[in-house]
């Protein structure tokens, strides 16, 4: 029942952020417990015979992970050109207010007051990328490139390049919330480099990547997880109401 429990809860979170750009929905896996073996498979049952096959009776499940699924969300247009999505496996790199380096799909960006471009918290990306205040128009390549039309002239001016990250184990990165996520030593260390090269991914301006979460799937695996809970719940009544008749025959 705690199995299914956490289960449930899985599928309530991935459900409440099926909406959340660049959300990675999680998976909850699970283990088999020991085994009571009453009758050995293949111990002998005469001089001639031996037993096809044995008695083990299961102690039960337990968690055995909790894992991110990182499978590309629905790609959504939005024409805000500070909107972008990432085509491929790359992250874009965030400064936390410690100086630490945190990762994140969701391409929200936003510019703040000193023009810096920084995530919806105000975070600023790596490497900082200044929009000058005249700027009439930002436009941001395939690979990275950030340009920008200033009033007053007819070329554009490039006023940096945003660089991807990407990770042996994506499922190992640590998740913190903010759709943001941490290195650990399962997901092994940040590779850095250009959008579009080594597997990096490009850069969509003016799109979005949605949460990978299908509401109708998730749907069917809370359907699926009540009804082991609630048959799980039986089950343990019956085993207790038949331990209580077997006391009540002894006396």
């Amino acid at each position: 029942m705690q199995a299914q429990q956490l289960a449930i809860d899985v599928v309530a979170n991935n459900l409440a952020n099926s909406s959340t750009t660049g959300f990675k929905k999680s998976r909850a896996d699970f283990q088999d417990l020991m085994y009571q073996t009453e009758k050995t498979t293949g111990a002998p049952a005469t001089n001639a015979t031996t037993i096809p096959t044995g008695i083990q009776v299961g102690l039960g499940v337990r968690p055995g992970a909790v894992s991110k699924i990182f499978t590309t969300g629905n790609i959504i247009a939005t024409g805000n050109e500070l909107d972008l999505a990432i085509q491929g496996d790359g992250f874009l790199q965030v400064q936390q207010s410690d100086g630490s380096t945190a990762y994140t799909r969701a391409g929200a960006l936003k510019r703040d007051g000193q023009g810096r471009v920084v995530t919806s918290d105000g975070q600023p990306i790596i490497p900082e990328i200044l929009i000058p205040s005249n700027a009439t128009r930002v436009t941001v390549g395939s690979d990275g490139t950030v340009s920008v039309q200033q009033a007053g002239q007819t070329a554009a001016t490039t006023v940096g390049t945003l660089q991807l990250a990407s990770f042996s184990n994506p499922s190992g990165l640590n998740a913190i919330g903010k759709n943001l996520f941490l290195p650990t030593d399962s997901s092994g260390a940040a590779t850095t480099g250009t959008a579009g090269q080594n597997g990096l991914g490009t850069i969509e301006q003016g799109f979005l990547e949605n949460s990978n979460v299908s509401v109708m799937e998730e749907m069917v695996s809370m359907i699926v997880g009540q009804r082991a809970y609630e048959i799980n719940s039986k089950a343990i009544q019956a085993s207790d109401d038949m331990l209580q008749q077997a006391a009540s025959l002894k006396r």
